[in-house]
Formats: C-alpha cells, structure tokens, sequence
C-alpha cells in the first residue's frame, strides 16, 4: 500500500467518524433520538468526501514535489 492511499483511507476515516459524531451530538442537544442510519450515511458521505479531495491533495503534492 502507498503512502498516499494510507493517508487517504485515514483521512477519510477520521474526518467521517469526526463529523458524523458532531452532527449527532447536534441532534442529542436538540432532544432528538440517535438514528444509526444517519450516522452511517454522514460517515460514508463526508468520509468519502473527505477521502477524494485528500487524494486529489496529496497526489498534485506529490507530483509537485517530485518536479522540483
């Protein structure tokens, strides 16, 4: 496995977990009951957000660096 696609599954599994976890806790101060479906759905649509623009990121980093 490469760098780039290690950093990208973490990316994406931090940043998902991350921001499915705040938005239920909005929903908890709100008085609303935990739905596991929508947490589910959060993490695997902002993760995998998260997880193209990462690669997207380091890639052009990457490639960058490596014509200097």
């Amino acid at each position: 496995m490469t760098q780039i696609t290690k950093k990208t599954i973490m990316a994406s599994l931090a940043g998902g977990i991350v921001s499915a976890g705040v938005m239920s806790g909005f929903d908890y101060m709100e008085g609303l009951d935990f739905r596991p479906q929508r947490f589910f759905f959060n993490f695997f649509c902002i993760g995998g957000f998260l997880g193209i623009l990462t690669k997207y990121n380091l890639k052009n980093t990457y490639e960058n660096s490596s014509k200097k």
